[in-house]
């Protein structure tokens, strides 16, 4: 019976069952959501029974990583690359990446082998603005590969306007109805594709702040506001993996769910107290066991709760203790769908589909990973070893953090994460052939994809004017 993932993988990749249907791909994309807010990773407050039935049915990743904040974590996903090395309009490194349109998005890998392709919730790779006068409506989905959008332009912080494609349909939408309509949306969708295979994208607005949920929700979870809205999402997942299963998609579906960030830190920040009040903190979720969190390259501010789901593919009650991340989606489904990776740049991500469907002995592809915040290179991890660079507080970000991790590093400090997954205890004078080696590897990154102080080597620029801009931090 261990052989048969094995089976499956190579049935999958080879396309070795002639004339079968390819199979669909649902990935929901979180906002803000911490490493511990899922009850089968360890949250003690907030139930989520359907995601821990993903779980049982499926397989939890622990060491799955994104990026620091939203815009750039959406941009290595949809295109398995580092957001430093993708290119943008005009040019502009900025905290949120405005996508070029010559990036090529995991829907644009699959809508010449015949998918359909949805994305509905959060955009945020069009400018980080709910403003219409100021976000690009030429980078919106429907012109990034998606044949339908249905959501919003970015974040929530005050409001949320709804797009359909390309119309503005409402503004400053009641945004305790975002999950559920962004659900309607995604059920709607899956049940006019079904005849075909599809790839849909359901990035929900929740939990960023502002915090709301609708009312069958309120008061119910002991996680307090914060735990509602989860609560609220996994009903909604539940929703969808119901549709699923009355269709007779379920064993032809791969659902992936997975986080853009760490949970918000908001008991430094002066705005978000003022504006929410003294309970600020609660309005974030946990990153525990995990130091640090949203905005930070502390394990909490990248590694986030990641389930996959295909019954009869992935198998059940399974854990992958691998190193993967958002990056690995891309050539992950290209390579089940049987599409093609872009072959005429440098994608860092990685086909990961050997330890989703638990082939023996199979492990991480990813040799190094690497942690940037903005367009600081700040650490690298490879195998269990993440070394810290030496860097000064962050005074842009540091009314995110705690105060004990807002911290001058002023030489390397490594961390052993197979052992001390808080980033505790420094024992980099214990082993100095390993800071070496990790030097290395930061240096081979700074140099090919880039960092604050110089461009990388292979990253992206489009544009005509062959003149490279200077990095902006």
């Amino acid at each position: 019976m261990k052989f048969l993932p094995f089976l499956f993988s190579i049935l999958l990749s080879s396309n070795f069952i002639l004339g079968a249907k390819p199979p669909n791909f649902i990935i929901i994309f979180t906002d803000d959501q911490g490493y511990r807010d899922i009850g089968c990773f360890g949250s003690p407050d907030i139930r989520t029974p359907n995601l821990d039935r993903m779980a049982d049915e499926g397989m939890r990743f622990t060491d799955f990583y994104a990026q620091t904040v939203c815009g750039p974590s959406r941009a290595a996903l949809m295109t398995g690359s580092y957001p430093l090395r993708v290119a943008t309009k005009g040019n502009r490194v900025d905290v949120h990446p405005y996508l070029h349109s010559k990036e090529i998005t995991i829907a644009e890998v699959l809508k010449p082998i015949g998918y359909a392709t949805a994305a509905i919730g959060k955009w945020d790779l069009a400018g980080h603005t709910q403003d219409p006068k100021r976000y690009a409506r030429e980078l919106m989905p429907v012109h990034q590969g998606f044949d339908y959008f249905f959501g919003t332009p970015s974040s929530n912080d005050r409001i949320a306007n709804l797009i359909r494609n390309e119309t503005i349909i409402e503004m400053e939408a009641d945004m305790s109805q975002l999950t559920r309509r962004y659900t309607d949306e995604a059920i709607g969708f899956i049940k006019r594709s079904k005849d075909r295979p599809f790839f849909l994208y359901l990035a929900h607005t929740m939990p960023h702040i502002r915090l709301e949920r609708s009312e069958k929700f309120k008061g119910k979870s002991k996680g307090g506001i914060y735990g509602d809205v989860i609560e609220e999402i996994d009903w909604n997942v539940g929703r969808i993996l119901r549709t699923l299963q009355d269709e007779g998609l379920d064993e032809s579906t791969y659902v992936f769910y997975m986080s853009d960030n760490g949970p918000w830190y908001l008991g430094r920040s002066k705005g978000h107290l003022e504006r929410i009040g003294p309970d600020a903190e609660a309005h974030g979720g946990s990153a525990l066991p995990l130091r640090g969190a949203k905005t930070s390259t502390w394990e909490g501010g990248l590694r986030v709760p990641c389930i996959m789901w295909a019954p009869g593919k992935i198998p059940a009650g399974s854990i992958c203790r691998e190193l993967a991340s958002t990056m690995d989606m891309l050539p992950t489904i290209a390579r089940l769908a049987g599409g093609k990776v872009p072959s005429d740049r440098v994608i860092d991500g990685h086909d990961i589909s050997d330890l989703a469907h638990g082939v023996p002995n199979a492990t991480s592809p990813t040799n190094a990973f690497y942690y940037y915040q903005r367009t600081q290179l700040q650490a690298v991890r490879s195998g269990n070893w993440k070394l810290h660079l030496p860097r000064s507080s962050d005074a842009f970000w540091s009314r995110y953090s705690k105060a004990e991790d807002d911290i001058d590093i002023p030489e390397p400090m490594l961390f052993d994460l197979k052992t001390d997954i808080s980033e505790s205890l420094d024992v980099s004078a214990q082993h100095p052939s390993i800071v070496e080696n990790l030097l290395q590897l930061a240096q081979h990154a700074r140099s090919d994809i880039g960092d604050a102080d110089r461009i990388g080597a292979n990253a992206r620029f489009f544009d005509d004017d062959p003149k490279r801009p200077d990095i902006l931090d």
